[in-house]
C-alpha cells in the first residue's frame, strides 16, 4: 500500500474517532450553524498562516478559537440574535479570508483547503491530528457528566453546581480545534457533515449517549474507509467522497424498521 493511502487512512481515521463523540453534542444542541460558522472562519486562518509564514494548522487553530470566544462574547451582549450573529460572522470570515488569499503574492490552492485533500496528508499533519484528537478525547472524558447536564437542562444543571458558561465556551472551543484539525481531510464547506451526519446515523440505533458517541465514531470511520476506496478506485474528490458514504450509511440506517432512538 503507497506511503500516502496510509497517511490518508490514519488522519481520515483519527479525525472520524474524535469528530463522532464531539458531533453527538453538536447534534444534541443543535450547533450545526455555530460549526459552519467556525469552519468559514477556517479560511481566514490559512490566510494568516500564508501572511504571516506561520503552520497552517496553528494558525486555524488560533483564528477559529478566537472566532468562538469573540462569538461567546458577543452572545452575551445580546444586541444581535444568535442566528443572525453566525451568519453575519460566518460569511464575513469566509469572504475576508478569501479576498486576503486572492491579495496575496503567492499562489494557493483554494481547492484543497474548501473541500479537502485528503490523499495529501503528510506525517506533519498526522501530528496535530492525533495531538489534538487526544487531547480533545480526554477533556471529553473528563467533563462528559457535565456536558451531558448542559445539554439536558441548563437551569437544572446550574442548580445541581455545574459552572454551566464554562462548560458550554469548552465545548465550542473544543468544536473550534476538531474543525480546525478536520480541516486537511474534508475542507472548510464540507467540516460539519462530518460531525453531523455520523452521529445523526448513529442516534438511529443507539439507547443511550455512550451508545451514539461511540457509534457516530464507528460510522465516521466507516466513511473514511469507504470514501477513501471511493477516490482510489473511481477517481472521485477524497473529501466529498467520505461525505457521501456517510450520507448514504445514514440513509441505510433511517430506512430500517426500528423505533428506537437515543
Amino acid at each position: 500500500m503507497p506511503d500516502f493511502l496510509i497517511y490518508a487512512l490514519l488522519g481520515g481515521l483519527g479525525v472520524a474517532i474524535v469528530a463522532g463523540p464531539l458531533g453527538s453534542f453538536v447534534v444534541w444542541r443543535r450547533m450545526a450553524y455555530f460549526g459552519d460558522t467556525l469552519a468559514h472562519s477556517a479560511s481566514l486562518g490559512v490566510s494568516i498562516g500564508f501572511l504571516l509564514d506561520i503552520n497552517l494548522n496553528l494558525s486555524v487553530i488560533i483564528c477559529c478559537v478566537g472566532l468562538a470566544l469573540v462569538l461567546v462574547a458577543l452572545q452575551r451582549q445580546r444586541m444581535v440574535a444568535t442566528d443572525t450573529l453566525l451568519g453575519i460572522m460566518a460569511h464575513s470570515a469566509l469572504s475576508l479570508g478569501l479576498v486576503a488569499v486572492a491579495l496575496l503574492e503567492i499562489r494557493v490552492d483554494l481547492m484543497s483547503y474548501l473541500f479537502g485533500d485528503l490523499l495529501a496528508v503528510s506525517p506533519q499533519d498526522l501530528f496535530w491530528i492525533y495531538g489534538g484528537g487526544v487531547a480533545v478525547l480526554l477533556l471529553l472524558k473528563l467533563l462528559w457528566q457535565p456536558l451531558l447536564a448542559i445539554t439536558i437542562n441548563e437551569e437544572l444543571a446550574h442548580v445541581e453546581g455545574v459552572n454551566v458558561p464554562l462548560i458550554r465556551l469548552i465545548l465550542m472551543l473544543l468544536i473550534a480545534v476538531v474543525i480546525a484539525i478536520a480541516m486537511k481531510i474534508v475542507g472548510l464547506l464540507l467540516i460539519t457533515s462530518l460531525l453531523i451526519i455520523p452521529a445523526a446515523a448513529a442516534r438511529r440505533l443507539a439507547r443511550t449517549p455512550e451508545q451514539m458517541a461511540i457509534g457516530a465514531g464507528v460510522i465516521g470511520c466507516l466513511s473514511i474507509l469507504g470514501g477513501i476506496s471511493l477516490s482510489w478506485y473511481f477517481d472521485t474528490p477524497a473529501g466529498p467522497s467520505v461525505v457521501v458514504v456517510s450520507l448514504a450509511l445514514f440513509i441505510a440506517l433511517y430506512s430500517l424498521p426500528t423505533k428506537q432512538q437515543a
